[in-house]
């Protein structure tokens, strides 16, 4: 399906619904596809909780520990 970024705006919780059904949406500008807005499957999901009420558990990036003094310009 392909819709206007202004349809888009004005019709979004009915079109991420189609998108939950499997759907796939194209969204232009000018006529000019800019965004597309696909289903994930359980693959895709994230491996850590992202939930804004509890704690996000990143995973360990082994960057080396640094200091206010070393992250000032």
């Amino acid at each position: 399906m392909e819709m206007t970024a202004r349809e888009f705006t004005h019709r979004s919780a009915q079109i991420l619904a189609a998108v939950e059904l499997g759907e796939t949406i194209t969204v232009t500008r000018s006529g000019i596809a800019f965004a597309r807005v696909v289903p994930i499957s359980h693959d895709d999901v994230l491996p850590y909780p992202t939930d804004p009420m509890g704690a996000i558990q990143l995973p360990e990036l082994d960057l080396p520990e640094l200091t206010d003094e070393e992250l000032e310009p």
